[in-house]
């Protein structure tokens, strides 16, 4: 069931190793088949080194595994939630990535301050709210996904797509799996930039009109950015 979809989602899985996201068992890919309503995710805390394609294990939006002999991964019910809340996105992907992860221990948004950021995320990259007492106790990494779905009210999350969970680590997500995994990488890779520049100049400053420039020439109506 699901072969190819298996295939691709392992794929991503194992390109947060080769891009330096994860180390152990810390981040899982997800992949969605939009048509049948079936999500192929990695299995809970098993080793990228051993991990196979047949390995991924295939839920419904509910969360009942549909097919797989091992458990799906702990973070499942938050995949499931953003895709159900936006049905643009087609993988999602989490990591506790070092620097995306530092921000998100701070509590704070990546502000847009370069054309990096710009050609991928047009807003800051949003730091949720702290989790309730009931949030955190009760059906917990639904509830991670709820506040994740919260944050983006009022915001396009395809045009923004990741996100700071407060005090946790990033998630991010794309058209597909692959894509969602090269968003991941560049959130990165924005954080740590940012970490550098504010480390260099607390006050520094972004120029509104390249960030619209570098946005919107990748992503916009009249977007000219690389081949047809």
């Amino acid at each position: 069931m699901l072969e190819k979809l298996k295939e691709e989602v392992y794929k991503a899985n194992m390109n947060l190793v080769k891009h330096g996201l994860v180390i152990f068992t810390w981040g899982n890919v997800s992949g969605i088949d939009r048509e049948k309503g079936l999500v192929v995710i990695k299995p809970s805390g098993v080793d990228y080194d051993v991990m196979k394609p047949e390995d991924m294990v295939v839920v419904d939006l509910q969360g009942n595994v549909v097919e797989g002999n091992l458990k799906p991964s702990s973070d499942t019910p938050t995949h499931l939630a953003i895709y159900r809340a936006w049905p643009e996105v087609g993988g999602v992907v989490h990591t506790h990535s070092t620097f995306a992860t530092g921000w998100s221990q701070a509590g704070l948004d990546i502000p847009n301050i370069g054309t990096t950021h710009a050609d991928y995320f047009h807003e800051a990259i949003p730091c949720t709210a702290d989790m309730t007492e009931e949030e955190v106790k009760g059906a917990y990494e639904l509830e991670t996904g709820n506040v994740i779905i919260k944050r983006f009210e009022g915001m396009n999350p395809m045009h923004t797509p990741g996100v700071l969970v407060k005090n946790h680590g990033p998630f991010a997500w794309g058209k597909d799996p692959h894509d969602a995994v090269h968003n991941a990488v560049v959130m990165e890779q924005v954080a740590k930039m940012a970490s550098i520049a504010f480390a260099a100049n607390p006050n520094l400053t972004m120029n509104p009109l390249l960030v619209e420039k570098h946005f919107n020439r990748k992503h916009g109506p009249n977007a000219y950015y690389g081949q047809k």
